[in-house]
């Protein structure tokens, strides 16, 4: 992973510590692939996604509960989709 500036570092730290072992997988490896070129205009939004509740972003990812329109952001469906493995 290329060197990251404190903002990024920061989010790279809070997505490997989300509480559940399972959501630490997904974001550590969205992270790792991402966050580096992360465009400064998509900080913001992964900031709000780190924000969400574990459960509710589990129960995303497994497809139990379809994300709702106004949390829906094209940042947060390729964090889902997964398309980044």
């Amino acid at each position: 992973m290329q060197q990251l500036d404190a903002v990024r570092r920061k989010l790279y730290f809070r997505s490997n510590h989300r509480g559940i072992k399972e959501m630490d997988i997904i974001f550590t490896k969205f992270a790792e692939t991402v966050l580096s070129e992360l465009p400064d205009s998509d900080v913001e939004e992964y900031q709000r996604i780190l924000e969400l509740p574990d459960d509710k972003l589990f129960a995303w990812a497994t497809g139990r509960e379809t994300v709702p329109e106004e949390e829906r952001s094209p940042l947060l469906d390729r964090l889902l989709g997964l398309d980044y493995i």
